[in-house]
């Protein structure tokens, strides 16, 4: 697959907090420009307003997006801009944070709108844990899940190092735990690799 195919790519953490997520998102977004034609955007759960979704069925009704307006209202624009995106979380109980877990609910509203919306854009997961196995690869599932779930097509990093995608061991010392977590790194350039190729192809396809 050429390199010139141009691939434009949002990066999420789903951390309140601009410590080790904030720094692996953008360190994923960086090697894809070392390496790829990418035009990157990111968004960061830090200091935004974001309202859980309550299942109050407005966007299936109106199919006028959500009822809640917020600060994801922006994000939706660039979920719909975006080819690939790569979704960071932190590690909270073994799994997902709760804002990330509030980013892919609400995007209910855009699917109510478009159910193809998101279709074939392709999507990769980053974990960071304060412990080397603290629930990196469960937390990864379920946003591999929820790509699955609106029709995206989910991208590992592979067999060998990176079975379901970016995980770190920040050894809870924030960005510089994840700096200096080669193996982490290792896997988070396997999966970008992975994820900006397929979605080469995808554009290619098109």
């Amino acid at each position: 697959m050429p390199d010139n195919v141009k691939v434009r790519l949002l990066g999420i953490s789903g951390s309140p907090r601009k410590k080790s997520t904030d720094h692996a998102v953008r360190e994923a977004l960086e090697y894809a420009q070392e390496k790829y034609d990418v035009e990157t955007d990111y968004f960061s759960a830090r200091g935004k307003e974001m309202k859980f979704c309550i299942h109050c069925d407005h966007c299936i009704k109106t199919k006028q997006g959500c009822i809640h307006k917020d600060d994801l209202v922006d994000l939706y624009q660039k979920m719909e801009w975006a080819d690939a995106w790569i979704i960071g979380t932190p590690v909270y109980q073994g799994t997902l944070s709760a804002q990330t877990k509030t980013i892919m609910d609400r995007c209910r509203a855009v699917v109510a709108r478009d159910p193809k919306v998101f279709m074939n854009k392709v999507g990769a997961g980053i974990a960071v844990g304060g412990d080397r196995v603290g629930g990196q690869e469960p937390a990864i599932q379920t946003i591999l899940n929820f790509y699955v779930i609106n029709e995206m097509l989910p991208v590992s990093g592979g067999s060998f190092g990176s079975n379901l995608g970016g995980t770190f061991w920040s050894q809870d010392r924030g960005a510089e735990g994840v700096a200096e977590d080669e193996e982490g790194l290792r896997s988070m350039r396997r999966t970008i690799r992975k994820l900006i190729t397929k979605a080469q192809l995808m554009q290619k396809l098109r």
